[in-house]
C-alpha cells in the first residue's frame, strides 16, 4: 500500500484506543452517512465515529479490544459495509462505486424502455382490456427490480424513524401499483358500484424512470469527487533512490526513513520533504507556489514532495515522510474540505421529509372523513379520494424541479465556455459577495515573457549582438533564459558560435565568441563586479522597469552594457474589465499570490484591486478563505494551480481556469474553458438565473399540490358534487412535471 494513500488504515494509538479510517460502501445519500455514523457510535467499544460522505470513508475511534470485523458486522446488519483486510482499500472501493454507477445506469435505461409501452397503453388505449395485463407484467420488474433501491432505502429510513424522497417514491408508486393490481383482478368490485375501474401503472413507472435518471446524474457527480485526490497521490513517485554506505539503492517510498540521504536526478519528482545536502539545481515548485519560474536549490535549501527537479542532480536529507509531507497535508485538507459540502438535493430531501408525513396524514384523514360521511358509497369514495391524494401528491414535479433546471443551466454554461460540475456551485454562485483571484495564470498569462528590450543608443550591428545573446541564453540553465530564447527566435535570429561558456552562480553567465570577445548576461551585481559601464539612460530605464515588478537582465561585453531586457508575467487583456464588472456588482475582489509583495502590488494596481497579499503559501490561501467565511462572506475562489487546490476545495464556489492543472480543475466545481476572466461574472449570473428557475419550479410544484390535494380529497364535493378521479389526478401529476420541465427550458433563451 502506498504511504500517501488517504484510505490507508494506519493505526494510531490515542488516549481512548485506536483511530482507523475505513472506506464505506452502500451509502446513497447524506442520511445514509448519518445512519452509518449513528450505528457505529452506538456500537459497544466505539468512542467516536465521523463519516466523510464525499469520499465514502469513516474515521472510527474504538477500544483496542474491539476488532474491525465487529464494526463490519454492526454495519452489515443495517445494509452498509466497510472494507477491511484489503491490500488497497481505496482501489476496492473505487471498483464497487463504478459497479454501483453502472448498475443504476442499466436500471434507468431498462426502466425507460419498459415504461414507454406502458405509457402509450395508459394514455391512448386505456379501455383496451389486454392492455391492463400487459402493463401489469411490464410494471412488475420496473418497480420491484429496476426500482427496488427506492423501496429498500425507504425501508432503511423508516427503521430509523425518518423519511426522504425515496419514501415518497416508494409510497406513491407502491399504492398506485397495488390499487391498479386490485382493479385489474377485481374490476367487478367497482363496476357493481357504478364506477369505472381505472389502472395507474403508467403513473407508477414514469415516476420510477424520472427519479432514477436524477439518481444517475447525482451518482455520476459523486463518483468524480475523489479523482482530484487520486491525481494528487500520483504526484509522488512509488520508488526513490537513497545513498547508503556510498552506494545508490532503490527502495519503495513506503520504506523511506527520516534522516536518509536521497538522490534526485534531472526530470525526477522529489519524493519527500527535506533539505539539500549536496549539489544544486532548479526545482519547479509551481504545485506549491503557483509561480511558473523554477527556484534555485543549493545546500541548506528546503525541497518538497511532488515538486519536479529540472536540470541538475542533487542529494537531500529526508525530514518529513509519509503523511507528514506538505503534499500529504494538501491531500488531507482537500479531502476534508470536500467532505464538508452538502448538495442542493439535500434541500429537496428535507422538504420531502416534511411533505411525506403531511401527505400521508391528509390521505388517512380523507379516508376517515369519507368513511364517516360518505353514506352508501362510503368505502369506495374513501378509497378513491385517499388514493387520489397520494397519486396527485406524487413527487415527480418536486423531484424534477432541481435536476431539470440544473441540466439546462449546465448546458447553458457549456455554451459560454463554463463547465459546471454539480448543483452546489449553481446553488451558491448567485450569493457570492467575495471573489479571491490567484495572480499567476489567472489574472496573468502564467508564463514569463520578454516584454521589452532596450539597446544602448547609437549602437551598430545590433543583429550580431542579438545572435550572441541568443547563443548564450540557449546554453543557460536559468529558467528566464527560455523566455529570451523564445523572444529572439520569434525575430528569426540565428545563433552565433560560442567558444566557451561559464555559469556564475547567483549572478549570471560569461561566454566567449570564437574571436575571443567576452560577453556577460546577468543581474546588476554581475555588471558592477566586472566593472562594466552602464549608460545613465539605460540604468534609469532599468529602475523604472523594476518598479513595474519586471525582472531586468543586463547584456554587455567587457566594456559596456549593450542592452537591458525586461521579463514579466503579462496581464491578460480582459482581466481589468472582468474585475471592474465584479466590483460594479458590489462583489469584493481579492488577489492572493505566492509572488513577492512588490510584484503583487504592481499587478494589483494595474487591474484595479485594492485588497491583495503577496508571498502567500497554499495553506494561507485556504485560511484566508476561512477568515472571509467566518466574517459571513460567500466566497468564490478562482485559481489554476495545484497550490490553489486546498483553497478551491474550502471556498463556497470554486472556479478553475481551463489552462491550469488537472487537479485544480478536478477540485473546482466550475471550470472556465477560456482563460478570459470575463467568464466569472457570466458564471455568477448563470447561477442567479438557474437558482431562480429552481425556486420557480419548486413554487409551482408546491402550488400544484396545495391546490390539487384538497380537490383530490373532495373539498368541492359539498359545493358541486365533484370528485377527482384518480386517473385525472394522474394526468394532473403528469402535467405538473411537464410544466416544470418547460419552465426549466426557458433558461436556454437567457443571454448572459
Amino acid at each position: 500500500m502506498e504511504t500517501i494513500n488517504i484510505f490507508e488504515t494506519k493505526e494510531k494509538n490515542t488516549k481512548k484506543g485506536i483511530k482507523e479510517s475505513f472506506p464505506v460502501t452502500g451509502m446513497t445519500c447524506a442520511s445514509c452517512a448519518a445512519s452509518v455514523e449513528s450505528v457505529l457510535k452506538h456500537t459497544e467499544g466505539v468512542f467516536d465515529a465521523s463519516v466523510n460522505f464525499a469520499n465514502s470513508s469513516v474515521l472510527v475511534e474504538y477500544d483496542k479490544e474491539l476488532s474491525p470485523n465487529q464494526l463490519q458486522n454492526a454495519l452489515r446488519e443495517v445494509g452498509y459495509d466497510i472494507i477491511i483486510d484489503a491490500e488497497d482499500p481505496s482501489e476496492v472501493q473505487q471498483e464497487l462505486q463504478q459497479k454501483h454507477y453502472q448498475d443504476i445506469k442499466n436500471r434507468t435505461i431498462w426502466s425507460a424502455i419498459l415504461t414507454l409501452p406502458i405509457f402509450v397503453l395508459g394514455m391512448f388505449f386505456m379501455q383496451w382490456e389486454p392492455g391492463k395485463w400487459i402493463s401489469l407484467v411490464l410494471t412488475f420488474p420496473i418497480l420491484f427490480w429496476f426500482g427496488r433501491s427506492f423501496f429498500i432505502n425507504a425501508f432503511k429510513q423508516a427503521k430509523h424513524g425518518k423519511s426522504n424522497m425515496d419514501t415518497l417514491v416508494a409510497l406513491s408508486t407502491g399504492i398506485a401499483f397495488l390499487f391498479s393490481v386490485f382493479n385489474t383482478f377485481f374490476p367487478e368490485f367497482w363496476l357493481n358500484r357504478g364506477i369505472e375501474p381505472h389502472v395507474y401503472y403508467e403513473a407508477a413507472t414514469v415516476i420510477i424512470t424520472f427519479i432514477s435518471l436524477g439518481k444517475l446524474l447525482e451518482e455520476k457527480a459523486k463518483s468524480n469527487t475523489s479523482s482530484a485526490i487520486k491525481k494528487l497521490m500520483g504526484l509522488q513517485p512509488k520508488t526513490l533512490k537513497i545513498i547508503e554506505n556510498g552506494e545508490e539503492k532503490e527502495i519503495p517510498i513506503s520504506s523511506v526513513q527520516v534522516g536518509q540521504t536521497i538522490l534526485v536526478r534531472p526530470g525526477e519528482k522529489i519524493p519527500v520533504d527535506g533539505e539539500v545536502s549536496k549539489g544544486s539545481s532548479y526545482v519547479d515548485e509551481s504545485m506549491i507556489t503557483g509561480e511558473p519560474v523554477p527556484v534555485q536549490k543549493s545546500q541548506g535549501e528546503k525541497v518538497f514532495a511532488g515538486t519536479v527537479n529540472q536540470k541538475g542532480s542533487f542529494q537531500f536529507t529526508a525530514e518529513k515522510v509519509g503523511g507528514e509531507t506538505l503534499l500529504s497535508q494538501i491531500i488531507k485538507m482537500v479531502q476534508q474540505a470536500q467532505g464538508s459540502k452538502a448538495p442542493v438535493q439535500k434541500l429537496v430531501d428535507k422538504i420531502a421529509g416534511i411533505f411525506v408525513p403531511v401527505v400521508l396524514g391528509i390521505s388517512i384523514v380523507t379516508f376517515i372523513v369519507w368513511m364517516s360521511l360518505g353514506g352508501d358509497n362510503a368505502f369506495s369514495q374513501a378509497l378513491l379520494t385517499s388514493v387520489a391524494v397520494l397519486v396527485i401528491a406524487c413527487p415527480c414535479a418536486l423531484g424534477l424541479a432541481t435536476p431539470t433546471a440544473i441540466m439546462v443551466g449546465i448546458g447553458k454554461g457549456a455554451e459560454n465556455n463554463i463547465l459546471i460540475k454539480d448543483a452546489e456551485s449553481l446553488e451558491l454562485g448567485h450569493k457570492v459577495n467575495a471573489v479571491i483571484l490567484d495572480k499567476t495564470g489567472t489574472i496573468t498569462e502564467g508564463k514569463p515573457l520578454v516584454t521589452d528590450i532596450f539597446w544602448k543608443d547609437k549602437l551598430e550591428d545590433i543583429n550580431e549582438y542579438k545572435k550572441v545573446l541568443l547563443a548564450i541564453e540557449a546554453q543557460s540553465e536559468h529558467p528566464l533564459a527560455e523566455a529570451v530564447v523564445n523572444h529572439l527566435k520569434d525575430e528569426n535570429i540565428e545563433k552565433a558560435e560560442i567558444a566557451s561558456f561559464e555559469s556564475i552562480t547567483g549572478k549570471g553567465v560569461k561566454a566567449q565568441t570564437e574571436n575571443g570577445s567576452p560577453y556577460y548576461v546577468g543581474n546588476h551585481k554581475l555588471m558592477l563586479e566586472k566593472n562594466i559601464q552602464i549608460d545613465a539612460s539605460l540604468m534609469q530605464t532599468a529602475e523604472s522597469l523594476e518598479e513595474q515588478a519586471k525582472t531586468v537582465i543586463f547584456f554587455g561585453n567587457e566594456k559596456q552594457v549593450l542592452a537591458i531586457l525586461a521579463i514579466a508575467d503579462k496581464i491578460k487583456e480582459t482581466s481589468k474589465m472582468a474585475i471592474a464588472t465584479l466590483q460594479e456588482r458590489g462583489i469584493e475582489v481579492y488577489m492572493l499570490t505566492g509572488d513577492n509583495n512588490k510584484t503583487a502590488s504592481a499587478v494589483a494596481k494595474q487591474v484595479g484591486i485594492t485588497n491583495y497579499q503577496g508571498e502567500v503559501m497554499p495553506s494561507d490561501k485556504a485560511a484566508f478563505v476561512e477568515k472571509l467565511q467566518a466574517d459571513g462572506k460567500i466566497v468564490a475562489m478562482v485559481g489554476d494551480g495545484i497550490n490553489d487546490s486546498h483553497a478551491l476545495a474550502q471556498a463556497n464556489v470554486s472556479i478553475a481556469m481551463g489552462k491550469g492543472s488537472d487537479i485544480a480543475m478536478d477540485v473546482a466545481k466550475m471550470t472556465l474553458i477560456t482563460s478570459d476572466l470575463q467568464s466569472i461574472p457570466k458564471a455568477l449570473e448563470l447561477s442567479k438565473r438557474t437558482v431562480l428557475g429552481i425556486r420557480q419550479n419548486l413554487f409551482w410544484a408546491f402550488i400544484y399540490n396545495i391546490i390539487g390535494i384538497p380537490i383530490a380529497a373532495g373539498v368541492l364535493y359539498p359545493v358541486n358534487g365533484f370528485l377527482l378521479d384518480p386517473m385525472i389526478a394522474g394526468a394532473a401529476m403528469a402535467f405538473s412535471s411537464v410544466s416544470v420541465v418547460a419552465n426549466s427550458l426557458r433558461l436556454k433563451r437567457v443571454k448572459l
